[in-house]
């Protein structure tokens, strides 16, 4: 039982640990959306994992360890949420590989992605009547069509932050942007949840005040 008991408390403690790191983080950790997130989860498991059965390593040592991780996860998702540059670096940016009914092969190349990889990824489309295609933070290709005017299925706004190359996508410049939320009552980007460009009018979802 002096074997087990340490095994034990361990095994509970890595559990409780990663129940607190999957709840403020965000239950889309579960299903890892992000580099960062699979990430967490990959070192969290490794550390759990590698430590129950050593027995070099006191309770305590492991504690130390859990909380450490913790600390770093919580710090980067905090600065990954308010600063764009930052989440750009440890997210990446999303990449269009097609513009205008063309592929972009210098980029596809660029990140990896083979003509087979393209293909199977738009499945239905055709190429030449895709305005945008792009790859996400994800893996995942976001496809849109010159038929769907004004319709941009990624937000111009998220937590507070602008999406550039969703301006882009509607040919529209930042200061327009804030001219319209000024217009609507806002003075800030960092008081926007999300807001989406649909059918050339803009549906904001304010943060609580």
């Amino acid at each position: 039982m002096d074997y087990y008991l340490p095994i034990i408390i361990k095994f509970v403690l890595g559990l409780l640990v990663f129940i607190l790191q999957i709840n403020p983080t965000g239950k889309g950790n579960l299903a890892p959306s992000t580099a960062l997130d699979a990430v967490q989860n990959y070192v969290l498991g490794g550390i759990i994992g590698g430590v129950i059965y050593n027995e070099n390593i006191t309770i305590l040592q492991f504690v130390m360890v859990l909380i450490v991780w913790t600390i770093i996860v919580l710090t980067l998702k905090f600065f990954k949420d308010h600063n764009r540059f930052i989440r750009n670096i440890i997210d990446g940016q999303p990449v269009t590989l097609i513009k205008n009914g063309k592929i972009r092969v210098e980029e596809c190349l660029k990140h990896g992605i083979s003509a087979n990889d393209l293909m199977f990824k738009l499945r239905i489309y055709e190429v030449a009547k895709v305005k945008s295609g792009i790859l996400e933070q994800n893996g995942q290709l976001t496809v849109i069509e010159f038929s769907d005017k004004d319709h941009v299925r990624y937000p111009l706004i998220s937590d507070g932050q602008l999406n550039v190359d969703v301006l882009e996508l509607i040919n529209q410049d930042e200061e327009w942007l804030i001219g319209k939320l000024n217009k609507i009552g806002y003075k800030d980007l960092s008081e926007i949840y999300i807001a989406e460009y649909v059918n050339g009018d803009l549906r904001i979802v304010s943060y609580p005040k």
